[in-house]
């Protein structure tokens, strides 16, 4: 899947291990690991870039500026809002391929023509919640880290979303799922974009190979009867379309019917009119 309708971000060239790319009217260059070919960078803002991530090679790493710039700035998608900044770990607070999964969820949402109840868990500064939230659902949405929660919570303001049905949760999002499952909570829809490893709030240690399974047969038990849809993004190295595809179809088949299809998500490159591989999403959605 190809995520073109983008109109503040924009993916410039890729060569030499690194992006070239505009984010509304600030333009960053970043490392990808993936990029492993280097092009003639005929573009100039090679050159006049505002600022380019550097890694270290004990870990982590550091942004340099090049020009001045603000600590924070917005870029819009349709009718949403987000609010970026240069942090740690080469990021924005944004992953813009996902746009064709916020899109697809959009589409299912309004297609229902019924009140959908949806779980965003590890929902990161809130892109597809905010999503979801304007296609008309009510959204719980659920993450670990305190300040992207808070994060998310601003670009709903930006977004003009404050007064959405929408329940904002620092918690870890297995024991959530838990506790839903014991209050015989249900949600319509669940979408999640785990982690290859992280810490929940209480220290709780999550790890992606070991877990996951349990948590989507937990989550499994907080489906609706007739869900809409379940969502599963990764960037895990390993976990390639086709293992999330055979996953989420001997998981949820059974129980639910339905259909499951995987693909790799992915960027157009203007300079070169190909598309970079971004990561890889699995959704299962019920027939007709």
């Amino acid at each position: 899947m190809r995520t073109a309708n983008w109109q503040d971000y924009e993916l410039i060239d890729a060569s030499g291990g690194e992006r070239l790319e505009r984010w509304g009217g600030i333009v960053l260059i970043r490392p990808d690991p993936q990029i492993i070919w280097t092009s003639a960078q005929k573009d100039t803002r090679w050159t006049t870039a505002h600022a380019r991530y550097h890694r270290s090679n004990k870990g982590g790493g550091h942004w340099e500026a090049y020009q001045k710039m603000p600590d924070v700035w917005q870029i819009h998608w349709q009718e949403l809002t987000f609010r970026l900044k240069p942090m740690g770990f080469k990021h924005t607070g944004l992953f813009p391929e996902q746009a064709v999964n916020w899109a697809y969820a959009q589409e299912k949402i309004r297609k229902a023509q019924r009140p959908v109840k949806v779980l965003n868990l590890f929902g990161y500064t809130g892109a597809a919640t905010l999503a979801c939230l304007w296609a008309g659902a009510s959204v719980t949405h659920v993450d670990a880290s305190k300040g992207m929660v808070q994060w998310a919570k601003e670009n709903a303001a930006a977004s003009g979303l404050e007064g959405r049905p929408v329940r904002w949760l620092v918690d870890d999002c297995g024991k959530f799922v838990q506790r839903e499952k014991r209050r015989g909570n249900t949600y319509d829809a669940i979408i999640m974009d785990p982690p290859s490893y992280g810490r929940g709030p209480g220290g709780e240690v999550w790890k992606l190979e070991e877990q996951l399974e349990s948590l989507v047969r937990n989550c499994m038990d907080i489906l609706a009867p007739d869900p809409l849809f379940f969502l599963l993004n990764s960037y895990t190295t390993g976990l390639s379309p086709a293992v999330m595809e055979y996953f989420l179809t001997v998981l949820l088949g059974p129980r639910f019917g339905g259909r499951v299809r995987a693909e790799e998500i992915g960027l157009p490159v203007t300079g070169s009119g190909m598309t970079l591989p971004c990561g890889n999403t699995a959704i299962w959605e019920r027939e007709g």
